[in-house]
């Protein structure tokens, strides 16, 4: 018998978190507590291969990764500003006003 292991699957949009607690047999993938989870149906805008990167606990990993008990698995939004020119944005707005 294949030992289980309980991980977390974790989406967040800006006026909304998904956290789904999944019961999965010990060695599988960052992709298949992805599939299991069912967040790539209740959010089509999901896509992992050209969009979306995935992490466990905001280290950034592949989907081929092996998950261990009590791992967060994130899917991360991708970003609408790079963060260096949002800053850049901010200092600017300060000096104008």
């Amino acid at each position: 018998m294949v030992p289980n292991i309980r991980v977390q699957v974790v989406y967040a949009l800006p006026e909304y978190q998904y956290m789904l607690s999944l019961l999965l047999s010990e060695g599988s993938t960052v992709e298949q507590a992805i599939n299991a989870s069912g967040i790539l149906t209740l959010q089509q805008e999901i896509d992992m291969i050209n969009i979306n990167k995935v992490g466990i606990f905001s280290r950034i990993i592949s989907l081929q990764e092996k998950l261990h008990d009590g791992d967060r698995v994130e899917i991360y939004r991708p970003l609408l500003i790079d963060p260096k020119e949002r800053r850049r944005q901010r200092a600017e707005h300060k000096i104008h006003k």
